[in-house]
């Protein structure tokens, strides 16, 4: 039994039992022993029979088409990431070809030079950190002075005494890292060295293990985050990032003061 089917089996369990039957104009009984929508009601708004659900649902080793694949995200209420999560897990999206990145395209390192001044870094599909600019280096940690194994923006944020306590809402950063992360394990799950490593944070953060476990999907993206700052005091970034057409394995991090007051802090910071 491979863990994409184990995966597979908890995740549309988990976006089953989430689904509330009174937005689906279904009856709520007494008799309803767990949460969300049964199976059979899944299976009726999908077009499939019960049993191809709850054979799924068990890990049975079936792997369903695209066009069921469609038609369960539909049933589930899937948003856009969840569906794209769903399709990888059953090998219904087109792969890229290649090894993963490791190291930085030349061309994309002299471009987060070039940003200065605004902090800039890119990242591979792992969220290790392969090129960064002075200015992030000012704005989050050296990533020079670490070992090649812990310059890893997930690792950091979870591990790595400082960087854990920078962030004001650490909680809603750790969970969508880890929902960033996730994303990444589907599209890509025959790399040992991400597989290695969520098995490494799942096994030693119990905060990853629980958040992990929720399996929430989100596709790499934009955001804000507001941070202690050890010279600049409490400032407000706002980031976004952006995939090379040419090279999708790697991802530039841009950050942008929010405001006023955070541009002024990390103006004396320059």
């Amino acid at each position: 039994m491979s863990t994409a089917t184990v995966e597979l089996a908890a995740f549309l369990r988990t976006r089953r039992e989430r689904l509330d039957p009174r937005d689906f104009d279904l009856p709520v009984r007494r008799s309803r022993r767990t949460p969300g929508l049964r199976r059979e009601e899944v299976a009726e708004l999908a077009g499939v029979s019960v049993d191809y659900v709850v054979r799924l649902e068990q890990a049975r080793g079936l792997r369903p088409s695209a066009a069921v694949v469609e038609a369960l995200s539909g049933a589930l209420r899937l948003t856009a990431e969840e569906r794209a999560y769903f399709f990888d897990l059953t090998r219904q999206r087109p792969r890229g070809t290649g090894e993963p990145a490791t190291t930085a395209v030349p061309s994309l390192a002299r471009l987060v030079e070039d940003l200065s001044p605004l902090p800039a870094m890119l990242l591979n599909h792992r969220f290790d950190i392969l090129a960064w600019n002075g200015e992030m280096a000012r704005l989050l940690l050296d990533f020079g002075t670490l070992p090649p194994a812990q310059r890893n923006a997930m690792w950091l944020c979870l591990l790595h005494p400082e960087i854990r306590e920078y962030y004001v809402d650490r909680e809603r950063v750790v969970r969508e890292g880890i929902a960033h992360l996730r994303a990444a394990w589907a599209a890509h799950p025959d790399d040992p060295v991400l597989t290695a490593l969520i098995a490494e944070c799942t096994s030693g953060n119990a905060e990853f293990a629980r958040l992990w476990a929720e399996r929430d999907v989100r596709g790499t993206g934009g955001g804000s985050k507001v941070l202690r700052h050890p010279a600049a005091g409490v400032i407000a970034v706002d980031f976004e990032v952006l995939v090379p057409l040419r090279d999708t394995g790697q991802r530039l991090m841009i950050g942008r003061p929010a405001d006023d007051e955070s541009r002024e802090a990390l103006a004396a910071r320059a």
